[in-house]
């Protein structure tokens, strides 16, 4: 890559599952309506954006997100399954909660961020950090020297945080990573260089008590 890459990174609106902090993963969550009602205020906000091409996991929760940026900006939707969130296995559906009464010793290991534990079925921070940065390379690969917007998961956008400030898979996250926010980061051969993190400007007095169910 010759030129830099700015990506937009985006993670998808909420979700009833985000509300209740059931663990998600691959199960296909569709948005809820304050969901629906925060992509589109992401989609007025970047309405300016001079976005090249628009990347989306393939999940209900992202694609829904994705769409409402694809109309303002007339662009289609590369989807890539690699963008999807962290496979959960037999945690996916489960509330923290839950996942401690049933499973304490996974539970223990999950919230230590073992590197490479794997819940049943799923996957480990190591197999996933690889998989959604080497996704994130490859879009960014595609356009040097234009902006392009990603829009997967909480799990994503922490793997890509972590590759552009060098901060182990194993440290605990102390940033935040809300719904619908947007983030941005610079791409180039060198690897991903931080530059704005979280904004969340355009969701200012949006809550679920506005939004019609």
């Amino acid at each position: 890559m010759e030129q830099a890459t700015r990506l937009l990174l985006i993670r998808h609106g909420e979700t009833a599952w985000n509300r209740e902090t059931r663990i998600q993963g691959h199960t296909d969550i569709p948005l809820s309506p304050l969901g629906l009602a925060q992509a589109e205020r992401l989609a007025e906000a970047l309405a300016d954006e001079p976005l090249a091409a628009l990347y989306a996991s393939d999940l209900t929760r992202a694609r829904q997100t994705a769409e409402a940026l694809a109309r303002v900006h007339e662009l289609p939707i590369h989807f890539d399954a690699a963008l999807r969130e962290r496979a959960f296995g037999r945690f996916e559906g489960l509330s923290w909660s839950e996942i401690d009464a049933q499973f304490p010793d996974d539970a223990a290991r999950w919230r230590r961020r073992e590197p490479d534990f794997a819940v049943g079925g799923g996957e480990s921070l190591h197999q996933f950090s690889a998989r959604c940065v080497a996704a994130a390379c490859r879009a960014a690969a595609a356009h040097p020297g234009q902006s392009i917007a990603l829009v997967a998961h909480g799990g994503v956008l922490d793997c890509l945080y972590r590759a552009a400030t060098r901060v182990a898979l194993d440290a605990p996250r102390s940033w935040q990573l809300g719904n619908a926010t947007i983030n941005r980061v610079l791409a180039t051969a060198e690897g991903f260089t931080l530059v704005g993190w979280n904004d969340d400007r355009h969701l200012s007095g949006l809550s679920a008590d506005d939004i019609a169910a």
